[in-house]
């Protein structure tokens, strides 16, 4: 082949990008990424995911060492927060798993292409004045942008998630709005480490799409830290000159504009994200688009799976579309709220026969032990096969419990199985047990 010649091209770095790479190199398949960024890894690894929950971390341990005195420990003197160097440790975390990106790229024999990338009408990818074909598959992968809100653009305080995380000085106060995974992630950081938060949401409650119970124990949990919820409230412009910044976390879009998505002929959903099958084949022969692009959770393990999936059919390999109902959920606030599958509203709405299995952590050991016995586990399930429908965790290590649920469910088991499996003792996951225990009709502890 030659320099501009590939089996597969992926545009795109961030965590549907690379991975679709590397298993296309692994499938012995030449593979570019083109990549804008002067870095590897995408918004992900560098302004979203990763960023935010290296400074959710700090906020951790400073919580931690606040409750130090409940578990017999005494910490002299005043804590204090260097933020500064909440940043600094930020910055290495990025630069360890970039750093790690790259390396994997070079393990795996990926070629990377600095610069923006178009598709032209052949389904060829053109950066710069150069045309690179690929001959078995180019690989969308270049994620989501920010959005204004109607009357609210960016500039001045008003910022977007990725600046959040991102500020050099501590704020003293913040204005969050949106109450979903990312605004309440921002709103428990910032809170925590000594900024006051207020959180705004359109809608009733915060997280919204999460099931009702999960919503109100997570209310708690923020009232609890100082956060100013307020809900059924749409942030009024003219409050920006009252916060030293105005965080935008509703809503954000496809990152499309710069793909030449006409010239390919590429068909959009009603929605303006990308149509496509199981095997995330657009309309155009042989180019796939993943992640954010397409219809689906916009998470980075779901675009990671996608990748794989993509480069799986370029090689003609059979594949499988994903059940995205069955993709856990997670939101790293405090306290932490995982979840898959459908919420007991929506069971409920779907004409299942619902039974529910809820116990808070205290019901078992580990729950007193580890000192978080307000957190709930809730189960949702169909009567007449079993069939977990939904499992809901809120408090701590929620982000870690909801995958024994996913799992079980994948492996097409119901909740009598996991009522069943002998879980280690005393653990949090003995809480999912009871869980699926109660569905089952026969709770132990409770």
């Amino acid at each position: 082949m030659s320099d501009t010649t590939f089996d597969v091209i992926v545009i795109g770095s961030g965590p549907g990008g690379y991975v679709a790479a590397v298993r296309s190199a692994q499938l012995g398949m030449k593979t570019a990424v083109v990549e804008r960024d002067d870095v590897v890894g995408g918004r992900c690894l560098n302004y979203a995911c990763i960023p935010a929950k290296a400074v959710l971390r700090s906020a951790d341990i400073l919580s931690e060492v606040r409750e130090a005195d409940e578990f017999g420990i005494t910490v002299g003197g005043e804590v204090t927060v260097d933020f500064g160097a909440i940043g600094e440790r930020r910055k290495k975390v990025i630069t360890t798993l970039t750093g790690g990106v790259s390396g994997l790229f070079k393990k795996n024999g990926v070629e990377v292409i600095s610069g923006e990338a178009s598709l032209t009408a052949d389904g060829d990818v053109k950066v710069g004045d150069t045309v690179y074909t690929a001959s078995k598959g180019v690989v969308l992968a270049t994620g989501s942008v920010r959005k204004p809100l109607p009357g609210l653009d960016y500039g001045g305080n008003v910022i977007g998630t990725e600046e959040a995380w991102a500020l050099d000085a501590l704020p003293s106060t913040l204005a969050v709005i949106g109450a979903g995974a990312s605004g309440t992630e921002i709103a428990s950081a910032y809170q925590r480490l000594g900024t006051q938060v207020t959180l705004y949401e359109g809608l009733d409650r915060v997280l919204p799409t999460e099931d009702a119970d999960i919503s109100k124990a997570a209310a708690r949990g923020f009232k609890k830290q100082g956060i100013e919820v307020k809900t059924n409230t749409f942030f009024d412009a003219a409050d920006t000159g009252s916060y030293d910044y105005v965080v935008i976390a509703a809503g954000r879009g496809p990152d499309v504009e710069a793909l030449g998505l006409d010239a390919a002929g590429i068909e959009l959903t009603e929605n303006g994200l990308i149509k496509v099958d199981g095997a995330l084949r657009t309309s155009k022969a042989k180019v796939y688009a993943i992640g954010d692009l397409v219809p689906g959770p916009a998470l980075a393990h779901k675009a990671s799976d996608e990748g794989i999936i993509a480069v799986e059919d370029a090689a003609g390999q059979k594949t499988h579309p994903i059940p995205y109902l069955d993709i856990p959920r997670a939101t790293f606030c405090t306290p932490n709220v995982a979840s898959f599958g459908l919420t007991e509203e929506q069971a409920r709405e779907q004409g299942y026969d619902v039974v529910v299995g809820k116990v808070q952590y205290g019901a078992v050991g580990a729950g007193t032990v580890y000192g978080d016995r307000t957190g709930v586990i809730k189960i949702v399930g169909d009567k007449k096969y079993g069939e977990m429908l939904g499992g809901h965790v809120v408090g701590t290590k929620a982000t870690e419990l909801i995958q024994e649920l996913v799992n079980a469910k994948v492996l097409e088991g119901g909740f009598p199985e996991v009522a069943r499996i002998v879980h280690g003792h005393p653990t949090l996951s003995e809480g999912v047990m009871e869980a699926a225990r109660a569905a089952d009709g026969w709770l132990i502890h409770g």
